[in-house]
């Protein structure tokens, strides 16, 4: 083989290779093509996506509100109760108080 058969195989073999790599190429451009159908779901499905997002964003904010005002209620509520509980002590403590001075003035009479 001469330098001029060299260089006319190896210029066929660079075509042959340039030919499959670029029917290779199209090919896969051809399988794995977005039609425009599938770009408008993708775009319903974004679309989805973000509202559902919104929602979600929407419903943290008002479990939080809702928490933050129960916690209010129950602090609110535990100091009525201790209020209550201090209150009952000391009528308790006052009737303590009462009965004893009725039985000391019965036991004087």
């Amino acid at each position: 083989m001469n330098r001029t058969e060299f260089i006319i195989a190896t210029a066929i073999v660079l075509f042959v290779a340039f030919a499959l790599g670029w029917f290779a190429n199209w090919l896969v451009n051809r399988f794995t093509r977005v039609t425009k159908a599938e770009i408008g779901e993708l775009d319903r499905m974004a679309q989805s996506l973000h509202e559902a997002e919104e929602t979600r964003d929407q419903a943290i904010t008002y479990l939080q509100q809702r928490e933050a005002e129960l916690t209010n209620q129950i602090s609110q509520t535990e100091a009525e109760l201790r209020a209550a509980m201090e209150g009952l002590r000391d009528a308790r403590r006052e009737a303590e108080e009462l009965r004893s001075y009725i039985e000391r003035q019965s036991q004087s009479n």
